[in-house]
């Protein structure tokens, strides 16, 4: 299969609508071509592309920041001697003078399929801004590596955020294409905007899902996404943010664990199995132990849980992430009815809510878990209706489906 990138590069045909414009790129450590080459160098080495700018995410265009909500800033790339801006530093937003030095802007980044992942809003806040400007934007699009399965309640009116660009549930199953599509028609926006296609990607195709599992090299987006098991985990595991338990930041397995020094994690476990038995279902899970180097109980001894993606215990259909990150908090909940859960703390530029309520964009998920009266079945008749509803409402949008 072929990435939007690798597209671009080989087809002079695809560029052709970029001559005598300017041109800049978002991109990230995960945006390399085939054989590796960032793309900013990559498209610097074309004769005819004329590049003047470069733009940076949350943790850097080339990835220099490890902790969320540590900002980067501005700098003039030492290779190609054009200045490269951060949406993730004094602006999450493109200024005017940013907007000045292009005409139009590539899109390069490798997503998650969350919709927490911040990249999902640095891409609506560029489509934003170049539609008031009159730019293009062309996404160079990418897999979703965890592919098409929709889980999670939808981001509700007035919880939107740096990691809640809008209606979204928590796993979109959307390419990032796809996705600038449904912000451009949602949102009304009036620019040229385009989408690379990628040639060959088949996201029900076993074993990846999603991925290219054997076909292209997984690089990190962001620091802590350091493999595919971790991206099939995340929808789920990214709410341990919100909370006193560790993510396994500091260990090799980041969000794919979680425990904490004061937890039994068998205990904790055999309640989930007894609360919903089917929401473990898709994975395995296994009771361990791990210490933390950095973060979150950084050189205390954790028990925790580590989920199991990459085995043959693996369902891709089956495995709900956001469903088992749920029950694991009510289970513990149900043992430990006074036990410190939701963690107090300015969150991705929100300092009046809790984090834990910026995560799942509106406070359904915690009073669920608080509430000692409310069972899964509850959280289902929540959460699957607005599921449905977005499975209906992406379907225009899909540009990518089996052959027939």
């Amino acid at each position: 299969m072929i990435f939007g990138i690798d597209r671009l590069l080989a087809e002079p045909d695809l560029r052709g609508p970029l001559q005598g414009r300017r041109v800049a790129l978002l991109a990230h450590p995960a945006s390399v071509t085939q054989d590796l080459t960032h793309s900013l160098d990559a498209l610097a080495a074309l004769d005819d592309i004329d590049l003047t700018a470069a733009f940076g995410p949350q943790h850097g265009l080339r990835g220099d920041k490890q902790d969320n909500m540590i900002e980067s800033p501005d700098y003039q790339d030492p290779l190609h001697g054009i200045p490269v801006f951060s949406l993730y530093g004094e602006v999450r937003r493109p200024t005017d003078a940013m907007m000045e030095r292009f005409d139009v802007l590539l899109v390069d980044l490798q997503d998650l399929g969350c919709r927490i992942y911040t990249f999902v809003t640095s891409l609506r806040y560029v489509l934003e801004a170049a539609a008031r400007h009159g730019k293009a934007v062309w996404v160079l699009d990418r897999p979703n590596p965890v592919g098409r399965p929709v889980e999670g309640l939808r981001l509700r009116t007035g919880w939107e955020s740096f990691v809640g660009a809008g209606p979204l549930p928590m796993r979109h199953g959307l390419t990032l294409g796809e996705l600038g599509a449904w912000f451009v028609a949602t949102l009304g926006l009036d620019l040229d905007y385009r989408v690379v296609e990628m040639q060959g990607w088949n996201p029900q195709a076993a074993p990846g899902h999603g991925w290219p599992l054997g076909i292209r090299d997984w690089i990190n987006p962001s620091p802590n996404a350091p493999n595919l098991w971790m991206a099939r985990a995340y929808a789920g595991t990214v709410m341990l943010e919100g909370t006193t338990l560790s993510e396994g930041r500091g260990t090799t397995r980041p969000l794919e664990l979680f425990g904490a020094p004061d937890i039994d994690a068998r205990a904790l476990l055999a309640r989930m199995q007894e609360l919903a038995p089917d929401w473990l279902a898709g994975c395995r899970l296994r009771d361990c132990w791990f210490e933390p180097t950095f973060h979150k109980h950084v050189g205390a001894l954790c028990h925790g849980l580590q989920i199991h993606t990459e085995g043959p215990g693996y369902d891709h259909e089956a495995f709900r992430p956001w469903r088992l990150q749920a029950l694991a908090f009510k289970a513990l909940r149900a043992l430990r009815p006074d036990y410190p859960l939701w963690r107090d703390f300015p969150y991705e530029y929100e300092n009046d809510k809790l984090a834990i309520d910026v995560i799942n964009g509106g406070p359904l998920l915690r009073d669920w878990v608080d509430d000692a009266g409310a069972t899964p079945a509850d959280l289902d008749a929540l959460a699957t209706p607005d599921e449905e509803s977005w499975r209906e409402e992406r379907e225009r949008f899909l540009r990518y489906r089996p052959a027939s």
